[in-house]
């Protein structure tokens, strides 16, 4: 119903920065609160942040200072800046509503790596 693309990522060195884009289908996008999840190797996924309809963020303690989430609701688009990255920021990074539900996207990897 609601398809999820999302791009940015690639191979950054550790104190590297990226931006990520997410375009969402459909026209409730502005409606929804979404959020930024990832997924690294042999771990569930977890969510890193989030922003309101409003524009009320929330992060996980792990991202909090380095990481902003914001949105375009004209353009259907939610963005995630990461600043200052680190090894253990390596992972498959989705976007979805804030209470996930239906199909999620293909990622966008991210490797931080010397």
């Amino acid at each position: 119903q609601v398809q999820y693309v999302e791009s940015g990522g690639g191979l950054v060195q550790p104190g590297g920065s990226l931006k990520l884009s997410c375009a969402a289908s459909g026209s409730l996008f502005k409606f929804y609160t979404m959020g930024w999840y990832r997924q690294a190797p042999g771990k569930q996924r977890e969510l890193v942040a989030r922003v309101s309809t409003s524009g009320t963020t929330n992060y996980a303690d792990s991202v909090k200072g380095r990481f902003t989430i914001s949105r375009d609701n004209a353009k259907n688009t939610l963005y995630l800046q990461m600043n200052n990255l680190k090894p253990e920021d390596t992972a498959v990074y989705y976007c979805n509503r804030d209470t996930p539900l239906g199909s999620w996207g293909q990622g966008t990897r991210v490797t931080v790596s010397s």
